[in-house]
């Protein structure tokens, strides 16, 4: 698995929290069994980037935690992009670093396991989740929970 980290923000992006990224991608990868080589990107922007990436995507004028930009659908027959490496695009991980610390803040936790948590959530988005219904945002929650217990990251 590739991670390419783009941060775009003034906040320094530690290696403990590199190794993080990693290791509950890797978590999130193993836990839905897509053992296909994979690329991930994850860009750390602030709100205002990702406000003016939401209104351009979603036509949401407002700031958000995360975006998820899946680059498969999962249907029966499709041909994944693969890059040089012959590894498959998965997609595109848009964190705001200014949402992720209010919200550690907000619910009392680290920026670690925010920033844990938000991944976990965009990488299931990008294998096909989504919590439109009910019982889907159910599973979603139950799988973010189940992958990040499964790497030692708790409330």
């Amino acid at each position: 698995m590739t991670l390419l980290i783009d941060n775009r923000t003034e906040w320094e992006l530690t290696e403990e929290l590199e190794r993080m990224f990693n290791t509950v991608i890797k978590a999130s990868l193993n836990y839905e069994k897509f053992e296909d080589r994979c690329e991930v990107s994850l860009s750390i922007v602030d709100n205002n980037e990702i406000k003016e990436i939401n209104h351009q995507f979603r036509k949401i004028d407002k700031a958000t935690d995360v975006l998820s930009f899946p680059l498969l659908t999962f249907e029966e027959g499709e041909v994944p992009d693969k890059n040089e490496n012959d590894e498959v695009m998965l997609g595109d991980i848009i964190i705001s670093i200014d949402r992720a610390k209010e919200q550690a803040e907000e619910y009392g936790h680290s920026l670690k396991r925010e920033l844990a948590f938000l991944t976990v959530h965009s990488m299931l988005h990008l294998m096909g989740y989504d919590h439109m219904e009910e019982e889907e945002e159910k599973e979603m929650i139950r799988r973010q929970k189940d992958i990040l217990n499964s790497v030692n990251i708790t409330r």
